[in-house]
């Protein structure tokens, strides 16, 4: 190698080891970002490929740790996630209609709701996923693209109301309370049903025992209307004891357009409410004669009746939660857990290829291989947890002792960019 040459390699060196350092700096002065994943500048020999011809120095290529974990730091805010494994948020920094950005991946998991209610993180990106339909269904999506990906939304949403169709109703009746000369006060319950534009309303029964053993008079109402009465009675011995054995016809009070029917043969109470222009019709299940499986009279207190009532008032959003599966349920005031959308994690077969200008926010190259959408803990994709986000994946130690190393090595090579000087002054002067 000509003295040249090898000052020429010195400079490659000090070249190499400069953007090294550059990389471990920017490493460093990102050790407390969120979701950073470290780079770093590989060594590579430069020169001619030619057969016999000598390497003339050193380049570099810049690599990149992004199937390393950070560590969890929780936040205790709800909405921040973070990923454990494999995988990465899909992301978008403008959701509007007429949007032409680019779908991107990133792990910075800050995510809170801006003032239209979506997950943004604090790098300004939204995060995407799958919306189910009310039915709780995604349907047919494609995960190998970004097509049937929507912004998240965690505000502003209500869900309907169902009607009330159907009632079962289980209790204990004191038997005790029966077949007194002067029996007592009625015992009185309540349930609670719904209209068909899901709002909440009241039926009142009351439970008044007779002067007859084992009997009850059971009369229906709401607040504005009495739809009816009708008698049972209990079986006081055998394997029966404490079914029903016998109802009575039942005695309309009601007011067409309400109505009220009872047939004894099923303990079936029907009513028809006039809450609407199609009044609403609910069947209401006392239990069938010399069946348990639904009122009973046995001796000791009167049971709150309990009652199982279909249909759902209609609610307000309240709150979300996020599992590890990538779901986001609802919570409504009105009780009901829904699930909204399923959050995907964008899979490729090589992190580590993904192209990025910042090492935080991530697109699809030539070598990191094929998208796959994934649901999170399924396959090799990781899981998202709740309350946290996840640091930086930059060691600090590891960062400083790999600055000393490339601070010997720029020393190094600039010696030999001082020693090639000195020795073609030593040939300059051999002409003197």
């Amino acid at each position: 190698m000509s003295i040249s040459n090898a000052m020429a390699s010195g400079v490659s060196g000090l070249l190499a080891n400069s953007t090294a350092v550059e990389r471990i700096s920017y490493n460093i002065a990102n050790a407390d970002t969120a979701g950073y994943r470290r780079s770093f500048a590989q060594m590579v020999t430069s020169g001619a490929v030619a057969a016999g011809a000598s390497s003339t120095g050193v380049t570099t290529n810049i690599a990149h740790a992004n199937s390393d974990d950070g560590s969890f730091q929780s936040t205790s805010t709800v909405s921040n996630l973070s990923i454990g494994g494999n995988g990465f948020f899909v992301v978008n920094r403008n959701i509007s209609e007429n949007s032409t950005s680019p779908n991107l991946m990133t792990r910075v998991g800050s995510f809170e709701p801006d003032d239209n209610g979506f997950l943004r993180n604090a790098a300004g990106y939204y995060l995407l996923g799958f919306e189910y339909d009310s039915n709780g269904s995604l349907g047919a999506v494609d995960r190998s693209s970004f097509e049937d990906l929507v912004p998240i939304n965690v505000s502003n949403r209500t869900i309907s109301g169902s009607a009330t169709s159907e009632v079962t109703m289980t209790g204990n009746l004191p038997s005790q309370e029966t077949g007194l000369a002067t029996p007592g006060d009625p015992f009185v319950s309540s349930l609670e049903y719904y209209s068909p534009l899901g709002e909440a309303n009241r039926l009142s029964f009351s439970w008044q025992p007779t002067a007859n053993a084992n009997e009850w008079e059971v009369t229906v109402s709401d607040a504005t209307t009495d739809y009816g009465t009708m008698t049972m009675s209990f079986h006081d011995s055998g394997a029966l004891a404490g079914a029903p054995a016998t109802y009575g016809a039942g005695t309309s009070l009601a007011t067409a357009p309400a109505a009220f029917v009872f047939d004894p043969a099923t303990g079936m109470m029907e009513l028809t409410i006039d809450n609407g222009t199609t009044p609403q019709v609910v069947q209401i299940a006392l239990g069938e004669p010399d069946s348990f499986d639904g009122l009973t009279q046995f001796a000791g207190d009167f049971t709150p009746l309990n009652a199982d009532v279909d249909g759902a008032q209609s609610g307000a959003l309240t709150r979300v939660e996020f599992d590890e599966f990538g779901d986001v349920w609802g919570i409504f005031d009105n009780g009901t857990r829904q699930t909204l959308y399923s959050i995907p994690l964008g899979t490729v077969s090589n992190p580590n290829g993904l192209a990025t200008s910042d090492n935080s926010v991530f697109g699809l190259s030539a070598d990191s291989g094929d998208l796959y959408l994934a649901r999170p803990g399924t396959g090799d994709a990781g899981v998202i947890n709740s309350g946290g986000v996840e640091s930086s994946n930059v060691d600090i130690a590891e960062e400083l002792t790999s600055l000393i190393q490339r601070q010997r090595a720029y020393s190094s090579n600039a010696k030999i960019i001082t020693t090639a000087d000195e020795m073609l002054d030593e040939t300059l002067r051999l002409k003197r």
